[in-house]
């Protein structure tokens, strides 16, 4: 039988997730509840992520939603700007610039977004999580009643939960799809249901996919599904910076061990006598070896994934900060500094050096910085009103009896604004008549498009054969928009 060696048994939790068990069944993790400085500040940042979140549906601009991403209709706006399949262009630069700055961010700060601006994350651990504490209790509680046959107790708290869980999920579905379809189109369907059928299926899968994801498939999201985590092996390098263990200092991990039993009568000790609580404050005390981690698992109980930190960055990681938090206290309990536990590089621990800005960064940087530019030149230079000219399919030209050359063709315009526009057309590089078909209306309504069909008249002479170049000036009130080109078709001429 082979032997295995220190640093195999070292490396063993790499072979394994703490999210399924030994038998390959699902280990659900019942966490510690956090508390500390960092869990704080999370809290307060989540709130105002989800005033945000609740609001926005219902802030317009123009009678119009300030924030909608409407697939179906293929209408986009964000922050009042409205944009159309004519800017999809727009939107892949706009893609590729932020998943640059993820990459940029990544390397440098790790996967700090994850912990604290993830939607998946702040509603488990912040909205989802804190309700599961207020119905089952801490930790101990959770795996108490997990573990109980079924009875009174347990068949109450589970319905309870159920229904809450539930409940949240299906205002969560109905404010995402009002940031796909409007809050007020929303509002509409949901007074009138029976007219709406597909509206509330919609409503219904929504609300089961967060259902399943909040009370059964959680943590899974970010381990399993998320591909952002296993980038980090990619990403990151030994001087970004992480939620990390300082190793040199924690290290050997020993139990502390009194000098002696002092009396105490701490909320923790159920009876007077020795002090049973680690923190409880004694004054005297010998660590079986120097260094400061005394190996209480503290950050392991409070980790959402329930890895151990102190094996270094992992891929269930998601810098959610509760075991600086954990570990910050228990410094604080025996009397050591804080921060065994940190945001902090591979590198500043082992050598103390600052985070360098090194060629990886600024090539990224650079190449962020000229995506931005061309970002920013692309919605500086886009028109609010779109426009596109073609010689109608199928025709070619017709001789009137006047002798001109008369081409049919087709303006598509595209209104990106909140007004409608009046406009006129003008021949700019060549004489000759525009006439509209029938009684075509030269106006493009409010967010949206217009199909304009007429009749350009050139004089034979100024035909310069199969192909004429013209273009076309679009006014606003004498004031011109834009010029558009297209190609006007006339008889062959032979020398």
């Amino acid at each position: 039988m082979e032997q295995i060696t220190g640093i195999e048994l070292q490396e063993s939790f790499r072979d394994s997730v703490t999210t399924i068990s030994k038998e390959g069944k699902r280990n659900f993790i019942n966490p510690k509840k956090p508390k500390g400085r960092l869990y704080h500040l999370r809290t307060l940042f989540s709130i105002f992520y989800l005033i945000v979140f609740f609001t926005l549906p219902f802030i317009k601009v123009y009678d119009e939603p300030l924030f909608m991403l409407n697939i179906l209709e293929r209408k986009f706006i964000i922050f009042g700007m409205i944009f159309w399949p004519q800017d999809f262009f727009i939107f892949g630069i706009a893609m590729l610039t932020f998943v640059v700055f993820v990459i940029l961010f990544t390397v440098v700060f790790g996967r700090i977004f994850c912990g604290w601006a993830c939607p998946q994350t702040i509603f488990m651990e912040m909205v989802f999580r804190k309700i599961e504490y207020w119905i089952d209790g801490d930790s101990t509680s959770q795996k108490k009643l997990r573990s109980m046959p079924w009875n009174t107790e347990k068949f109450l708290k589970r319905s309870f939960k159920f229904v809450v869980f539930f409940l949240i999920s299906f205002i969560i579905a109905n404010f995402f799809l009002a940031y796909l379809i409007s809050m007020d189109k929303l509002i509409s369907y949901i007074q009138n249901p029976a007219e709406n059928a597909g509206t509330f299926i919609s409503l219904i899968v929504f609300t089961s996919v967060f259902f399943f994801v909040y009370w059964w498939f959680r943590e899974q999201v970010c381990i399993v599904v998320c591909p952002y985590g296993r980038l980090q092996g990619v990403l990151l390098d030994k001087n970004s910076i992480v939620v990390a263990y300082d190793h040199k200092r924690g290290e050997p991990r020993g139990k502390l061990k009194k000098k002696e039993d002092h009396d105490c009568k701490c909320v923790d000790c159920k009876e007077d006598g020795a002090c049973k609580s680690l923190n409880a404050k004694f004054e005297e005390y010998k660590a079986v070896d120097p260094g400061d981690c005394i190996d209480c698992l503290a950050c392991v109980r409070v980790c959402p994934t329930g890895i151990d930190i102190r094996n270094g960055t992992q891929l269930e990681c998601v810098n959610c900060t509760a075991c600086i938090d954990a570990c910050d206290a228990i410094m604080t309990s025996i009397e050591k500094p804080k921060g065994l536990i940190r945001y902090a590089s591979e590198n500043s621990i082992l050598k103390g050096v600052k985070l360098k800005f090194s060629n990886r960064i600024k090539s990224y940087t650079a190449v962020l910085s000229l995506l931005i530019s061309l970002l920013a030149f692309l919605l500086l230079s886009r028109t609010d009103l779109d426009a596109r000219l073609m010689r109608t399919t199928g025709m070619t030209y017709t001789t009137l009896p006047d002798g001109r050359i008369e081409n049919l063709f087709t303006l598509k315009l595209a209104n990106k604004t909140h007004e409608d526009i009046p406009y006129s057309l003008k021949l700019e590089n060549i004489p000759g008549e525009i006439v509209p078909v029938g009684s075509s209306t030269m106006l493009v309504k409010k967010e949206d498009y217009s199909n304009l069909q007429f009749f350009i008249r050139l004089k034979k002479e100024e035909v310069k054969g199969w192909k004429t170049l013209i273009q076309v000036g679009l006014y606003q009130d004498n004031k011109k928009l834009k010029t558009i080109s297209a190609k006007f078709i006339g008889p062959e001429v032979y020398n």
